[in-house]
C-alpha cells in the first residue's frame, strides 16, 4: 500500500501540472504502517529515510518474489525458491563495507562484511571542514582495546585489534548523512559547522578496496537540510533536476529556481551523490 501510495507522489510530481505537490497521501498510508512518524512532532529526517527505503524495499522485493514464482513453470517440475533480497533499492542505494580487523598479537586478518545504504560520517571540527575531511574521519583506522578487543581464533583470547573499513561496493547512488547531533557533557547538541562539499567529481577511489574495481566519482544530486536547534527544526531540500540540470529548493508548498551558489548551505544534513 505504502508502495503505491509512494508511486502515485513520483507519478504526480512528474506530470508538471501543479507548482508543488503535497505527500500527504503518501504520508498518511506510511504513518499507518510505522506510528512512530504519523504524529505531527519533530522527527529526524535519516531515521524516516531509512525507513521509507526498507519499506518500499520490502514491497518490491515481494513483488519480485510472486514474478518470479508466476513464471515458474509447473509442468517443468522447477522448484519454488525464495526471493534473492534484491529490489529496485537495494539495486540502487545498497553498498558494502569491508571491516579489516588484525590483532596487534599474532597479526592475523579477517573481514567483517557490512551492507549499508546511508553512511553517517562523523563532522571532526567545530567550525568548517570539508565532506572529504568527514570521510577521512570515518574511514581512518581506530584500535579496539579494554572493553572493546577481539576475541581472536588464533590467539584463543581477547586481544587488542586494529579495524579498518573500506568501500567493496559503491552502490549506484550513495547517501551522506552528516552526524550534527552530538552528545557532549551527557547533553545532546546540534553542530552547525560549516560543511565543504563538492558539486562535482566526487572521488571515492582512496576508501575503495584494492578487491574492488568500481571507481565511479559522483555527482551531488540532493541535498536535506535542517535549520533550527535540537528542540525545534524545519526541514527544507535542494534537488537537482536530471533532465534541465537547474536546482530548485522545495520548502513546504514554496518550490523555487535556485542558482548553483546557493546549494553549498551550512545547513546541510543528508547529501545524495
Amino acid at each position: 500500500e505504502s508502495a503505491t501510495a509512494f508511486g502515485c507522489l513520483v507519478s504526480d510530481m512528474w506530470l508538471g501540472e501543479f507548482d508543488y505537490v503535497s505527500p500527504e497521501a503518501f504520508h498518511s498510508v506510511f504513518g499507518k504502517r510505522h506510528p512512530t512518524f504519523s504524529k505531527r512532532t519533530q522527527h529526524d529526517a535519516q531515521e524516516f529515510l531509512i525507513c521509507v527505503l526498507d519499506d518500499l524495499h520490502e514491497a518490491f522485493k515481494q513483488v519480485r518474489a510472486q514474478l518470479c514464482q508466476e513464471r515458474q513453470s509447473p509442468s517443468a517440475g522447477a522448484s519454488t525458491r525464495s526471493s534473492s533480497g534484491t529490489s529496485i533499492i537495494t539495486q540502487l542505494f545498497e553498498g558494502q563495507l569491508s571491516h579489516g580487523i588484525r590483532c596487534l598479537t599474532c597479526k592475523a586478518h579477517s573481514d567483517r562484511p557490512e551492507s549499508f545504504t546511508v553512511l553517517s560520517l562523523p563532522i571532526p571540527s567545530t567550525r568548517a571542514c570539508s565532506l572529504q575531511d568527514c570521510l577521512e574521519c570515518f574511514f581512518q583506522p581506530d584500535t579496539l582495546t579494554l572493553n572493546n578487543q577481539i576475541n581472536c581464533f588464533w590467539c584463543g583470547s581477547n586481544q587488542d585489534a586494529t579495524v579498518k573499513a573500506s568501500i567493496t561496493k559503491a552502490p549506484p547512488i550513495i547517501i551522506f548523512h552528516l552526524k550534527r547531533f552530538a552528545w557532549q557533557d551527557k547533553n545532546r547538541r546540534k553542530l552547525s559547522t560549516t560543511v565543504c562539499y563538492p558539486f562535482s567529481d566526487l572521488d571515492l577511489s582512496p576508501y575503495i578496496s584494492t578487491s574492488c574495481r568500481d571507481t565511479r566519482e559522483y555527482s551531488l544530486c540532493a541535498v536535506v537540510n535542517h535549520a533550527g536547534d535540537m528542540d525545534y527544526g524545519h526541514y527544507t531540500a535542494f534537488c537537482k533536476h536530471s533532465v534541465t540540470k537547474h536546482w530548485y529548493s522545495f520548502d513546504d508548498a514554496q518550490v523555487t529556481k535556485i542558482p548553483d551558489s546557493e546549494v553549498q548551505a551550512d545547513t546541510a544534513y543528508l547529501l545524495f551523490y
